[in-house]
């Protein structure tokens, strides 16, 4: 599953990158909570949550509906 996740994220980096930010994959847990770490400008970005839970959540929960949220750490 890690590797499917890191696959996913592929598609949502570019849009991050292209504001100079990144996402990197962390963790997949037993809880099935997607772990992942903000870099660059999405760090410290006041938007990030919303990035997270609008972005990368509802992009990984369309592609894997048992994924119960994506947290930042």
């Amino acid at each position: 599953m890690n590797e499917k996740i890191k696959n996913a994220l592929e598609k949502v980096r570019p849009y991050l990158q292209r504001d100079g930010g990144d996402v990197e994959f962390v963790d997949y847990t037993d809880d099935k909570v997607v772990q992942v770490k903000l870099l660059g400008h999405c760090a410290g970005c006041p938007h990030a949550q919303a990035t997270i839970k609008g972005g990368i959540e509802r992009l990984l929960q369309e592609e894997f509906p048992e994924i119960a949220s994506v947290e930042a750490v």
